[in-house]
């Protein structure tokens, strides 16, 4: 994807500093998720989404799988908004 164009209608920032320092200081179990996950996620932004996770669910298992549930809504609203209702990720709303 670097230097590439992609169809997205989800929003993009620009990190100030070094990502990959932001990276290695998030949990291991979170850079594991993150590795693994369907959208590229930003260290600031997944760190966000973890804490506010981790906060309502109380444990780190049940807070990964809350990024699960919210990166599946990006997704299925990410694909209404580029390929239309139609497509069979948004026909999962």
């Amino acid at each position: 994807m670097l230097g590439g164009q992609t169809n997205t209608s989800l929003r993009r920032k620009r990190s100030s500093g070094h990502p990959m320092d932001e990276y290695d200081r998030l949990p291991a179990e979170l850079r594991r998720w993150v590795a693994s996950a369907d959208l590229p996620w930003g260290a600031s932004s997944v760190r966000r989404a973890y804490v506010k996770a981790l906060r309502r669910k109380g444990n780190p298992k049940a807070a990964l799988a809350e990024l699960d549930r919210l990166q599946s809504e990006k997704i299925e609203k990410d694909a209404r908004a580029i390929w239309g209702c139609d497509h069979p990720s948004a026909q999962k709303a």
